[in-house]
């Protein structure tokens, strides 16, 4: 999954990024309205983390420029102001969900999950195919009764390989829903990640590398 954090408080932008990289997120942090949305229309982003009361361009108005320029992010917007009209007036602008600050770390994971499922097709909890089986919200992954111990990259990118059933997932989709900004295109990273993640896996294989097109985890032969 792939966060993009806007908020003006750098050193909360920083610690909620720091964080979410601890659950397996890929996360990119804004400082700014403007750098927010440059960065939001830039990029494919799962879930976006939407401060409302940016000095520059005001929250509010990100939020309306996003979805008007048909951007398919969920938006979670925070906020100081705790009021029912702030609350109403957020998710009128096309805000997916509302978390006023102070707020647990715990519940902002809680809900940046429940955006992301809400963003997909309809997926169990645990994903499971073949015998391999990852529970997103508990970090964890198994095959045949083993348990799995993956690195951050090698879960998301089993995550994504589980969750589309069988489709062909392009190196470039795996690289820009699992790496951060900071990833070069032209890297090697999503190749070593799949040889390390096959290794873990063990016997019989069950990534397949589709040549010109990306990989799966296909149907048993």
């Amino acid at each position: 999954m792939r966060v993009l954090v806007i908020d003006d408080d750098v050193e909360l932008a920083e610690a909620i990024g720091v964080g979410l990289r601890r659950e397996r997120m890929a996360v990119d942090v804004a400082n700014g309205g403007a750098d927010g949305l440059e960065r939001a229309q830039r990029c494919g982003y799962d879930v976006i983390v939407l401060d409302r009361d940016l000095p520059d361009v005001h929250g509010d108005e990100v939020c309306t420029r996003l979805v008007a320029a048909g951007c398919r992010s969920r938006l979670l917007m925070l906020t100081a102001a705790a009021t029912i009209e702030d609350r109403v007036d957020g998710l009128s602008l096309g805000a997916d969900d509302y978390l006023p600050k102070p707020f647990a770390f715990t519940e902002l994971v809680a809900r940046i999950r429940a955006l992301f499922r809400r963003a997909q097709p309809a997926l169990p909890p645990v994903l499971g195919r073949h015998g391999v089986w990852l529970d997103p919200a508990r970090g964890t992954a198994g095959r045949d009764g083993r348990p799995l111990e993956l690195g951050p990259k090698e879960f998301g990118v089993l995550e994504l390989l589980l969750a589309a059933g069988g489709r062909v997932v392009p190196a470039e989709e795996l690289l820009e829903r699992v790496w951060d900004e900071m990833a070069d295109p032209f890297t090697t990273a999503v190749k070593v990640t799949i040889s390390r993640l096959r290794r873990k896996l063990g016997e019989p294989p069950l990534i397949e590398t589709v040549a010109q097109a990306g990989y799966r985890i296909g149907d048993e032969g």
